[in-house]
């Protein structure tokens, strides 16, 4: 139920108006890193992404960026499994620390891999820059969304064991 779940509340999250960047999609690769089955870990921002882009924009589902959008998702979903033997507070932070800047640079990366701008060093350079005021978004929903669902998720673990005994 959680991978479903995961994916239907990525969709809303994404569908829903909001500041560029600031989404769950990375905070969804974390946890189902450290929670799911490896197979779905992997899947669920994928299919969010493929759900939602459809939503979006049928038309231009597939842009020339995809790859490194996705692929970065994917990233963030190995970052997550490695997470998974390192689950404290901490370590989730700063893998949403490390997954956010992950996603700036190969993004950005690719913005500039596939000619949005000049293709040298300082066009690179450019493709970067033009990229900060996006970053500060990333690192901002990345951090938020991490906390709401891995704190959410905690706080639901603690409930049912305390309700457990009362529900036998």
């Amino acid at each position: 139920m959680i991978p479903l779940f995961l994916v239907i509340l990525g969709i809303l999250l994404r569908l829903l108006p909001h500041i560029p960047n600031f989404a769950p999609i990375t905070a969804t690769a974390l946890f189902g890193g450290v929670y799911l089955n490896k197979k779905y870990a992997l899947i669920v921002p994928l299919l969010i992404m493929a759900v939602s882009d459809y939503l979006i924009n049928p038309v231009n589902m597939f842009h020339s960026t995809t790859f490194f959008v996705w692929g970065s998702f994917l990233i963030s979903g190995l970052i997550g499994l490695w997470v998974r033997k390192h689950n404290k507070p901490g370590f989730v932070l700063g893998a949403s620390l490390i997954a956010s800047l992950q996603f700036f640079l190969i993004t950005n990366f690719g913005v500039w891999a596939m000619g949005m701008y000049s293709r040298d060093f300082y066009g690179l350079l450019q493709s970067y820059i033009m990229g900060v005021p996006f970053y500060r978004y990333t690192l901002l929903g990345d951090l938020f969304y991490t906390t709401v669902i891995f704190s959410a998720y905690s706080l639901i673990k603690v409930i049912l064991k305390k309700l457990q005994p009362a529900l036998v």
